[in-house]
């Protein structure tokens, strides 16, 4: 898995376990639907911290509570 698949999943469990819809995550984090699109389905070849930190508040995380379980818990490839 590439750093871009392991952030689409974790936002996916976030939503799923917060029932949040992807829609109402892009208004409270300002990611455009089409970037949003290209993060969950894999269109997209790396997501920079800047936009992880925008969808960690989006959640009303911190960008460590965001990415402490997805870096822990999975084999991340690096380009």
């Amino acid at each position: 898995m590439n750093t871009n698949d392991v952030v689409a999943k974790r936002i996916l469990q976030l939503l799923d376990e917060r029932h949040l819809s992807q829609y109402k995550l892009e208004q409270k984090s300002c990611v455009y639907h089409g970037a949003m699109n290209r993060i969950l389905t894999g269109k997209n070849k790396g997501i920079t911290l800047a936009t992880v930190y925008k969808i960690a508040c989006g959640f009303n995380m911190t960008l460590n509570e965001f990415m402490s379980d997805i870096f822990q818990s999975e084999e991340i490839e690096v380009e």
